[in-house]
């Protein structure tokens, strides 16, 4: 099987270096710049706990020279998917299978869906350009629960989870879903094939969509988010919103916000990947997380006025900063 990682970042060296220990598949990178060269140089590197571990990159920023792939797993930002999806076409066949390791509401999230309407989501998908590159009936659906970050390019530091989520958008239980999830698996990973992925990816946002913003313009961790009751109940009352959102959409959310809390304490003093970007001074990836919330409350008739500020003070504070695109 040949496979390729697309963004060898946190996420995307997380799974590559995993799959190249593995050595069950075909393995390749494509990568750009400072993340290139240190792929070339040492190869895939990962370090978890003490341990560093290695292996041999094959890696270009040449689409063409990489040849078309039996999976593609996508491990870029939202805000440069449209870009890198006009790059990645060579990589693209008819059977391709595609599988965006990503954080928030993916590209495909709307299809399908009567509820929300079939026409792309403008906030993560505008004018459907991504939509029309890379086609939702080769998507296999994903949630990553790990956390990593990048401590320099090419070298990715783990520091929790081992989960991955796949499945077909359409809830069936596809061969190709299967066969995927036994090759994460020969990498280590505990990945659960599910039939119902837009739950799950509607559920790790839920608490994603409040913390990474509010972390990201107050430079606290997830703990002193917590600690703090004004800005707990203040995150609190967004997830209120989505969680009425995810109903009418068929993802309904049993727990809490204080529940989730609860869950999110056991984590520790932990930063998210937004705070990291922010601390970085990289590009916030806000529209997946918390604008695609917004668009979907407005297409199924729920007011968000606590997600509405939560976007509003982000992304100032993002322009501010030139980490957000300008009006």
């Amino acid at each position: 099987m040949k496979v390729a990682i697309v963004g060898a970042g946190a996420i995307g060296g997380f799974i590559g270096t995993r799959l190249a220990r593995a050595g069950q598949c075909q393995l390749s990178a494509y990568a750009r710049g400072a993340t290139l060269a240190a792929l070339h140089q040492h190869g895939w590197r990962l370090q978890m706990g003490d341990e560093l571990l290695q292996a041999p990159c094959h890696a270009s920023d040449d689409a063409s020279k990489l040849g078309v792939q039996d999976v593609l797993i996508i491990a870029v930002k939202g805000q440069s998917l449209a870009a890198v999806a006009r790059q990645i076409t060579p990589m693209m066949g008819p059977q391709t299978v595609i599988l965006p390791a990503m954080n928030g509401v993916p590209w495909w999230f709307g299809q399908g869906s009567t509820r929300m309407g079939s026409e792309a989501l403008q906030s993560v998908d505008p004018g459907g350009l991504i939509a029309a590159t890379l086609p939702a009936t080769q998507v296999l659906g994903c949630v990553v629960h790990a956390s990593t970050s990048t401590p320099e390019a090419g070298l990715v530091s783990h520091k929790m989870g081992n989960g991955l989520i796949i499945g077909e958008p359409d809830g069936s239980l596809s061969p190709r879903a299967e066969a995927l999830g036994q090759l994460l698996r020969t990498a280590g990973f505990e990945v659960k094939v599910t039939a119902n992925i837009r739950q799950d990816i509607w559920y790790k946002l839920w608490g994603n969509m409040t913390l990474n913003p509010v972390s990201a313009i107050t430079g606290a961790t997830a703990d002193r988010i917590l600690d703090d009751q004004l800005v707990a109940e203040f995150c609190r009352a967004a997830m209120r919103e989505a969680q009425q959102i995810g109903a009418l959409i068929g993802c309904p959310i049993a727990e809490t916000p204080e529940q989730r809390h609860l869950v999110t304490r056991k984590l520790g003093a932990f930063k998210s990947s937004m705070l990291q970007d922010a601390e970085g001074g990289r590009s916030l990836e806000l529209d997946a997380l918390v604008t695609a919330v917004r668009e979907i409350g407005q297409r199924v008739g729920v007011a968000t006025p606590f997600i509405d500020a939560v976007l509003g003070l982000t992304r100032l504070f993002g322009r501010v900063h030139g980490l957000y695109p300008q009006a």
